[in-house]
């Protein structure tokens, strides 16, 4: 929350010195979190800007804003958030697209998950079925 209400605060100050310059978008009477001073949407290529340096001056490798995207769902992923939370929270506009774009990352929590249902059921070795495919139960 700290991270949202700071901005507004500062937002609200910038409001009132812009005065009559205050444009929000029409489409969005209740402004953006992140704007210019004159309350406008903020330049894809400022906040580029603004990211490059402060990952210089931090000694961490660059990484663009929509980096910043991808990483957030992989993170979720990882912690075992489900695919429609991160649709959600990514902003796509249909779950498809969340699973066509990060399927690759969702293999690993799928091992994970065969792994955990392995342990629940005290399977310690992957076996082999008929064809020789590692980690299927023996037919029963």
């Amino acid at each position: 929350m700290d991270a949202l209400t700071a901005p507004q605060a500062k937002q609200e100050e910038e409001r009132k010195v812009a005065g009559a310059k205050w444009q929000p978008l029409p489409d969005d009477p209740n402004g953006l979190v992140f704007t210019t001073a004159s309350g406008r949407a903020t330049d894809p290529r400022s906040l580029n800007r603004l990211l490059t340096t402060l990952c210089r001056d931090a000694k961490v490798r660059r990484v663009r804003v929509h980096d910043l995207r991808h990483t957030c769902a992989a993170l979720l992923l990882a912690q075992g958030v489900d695919p429609r939370t991160i649709m959600e929270t990514l902003g796509h506009s249909t779950i498809t697209m969340t699973l066509d774009t990060y399927a690759h990352m969702m293999r690993t929590t799928l091992k994970a998950a065969a792994d955990r249902m392995d342990d629940a059921l005290g399977m310690d070795e992957p076996t082999e079925d008929a064809e020789g495919d590692p980690g299927c139960a023996p037919a029963a």
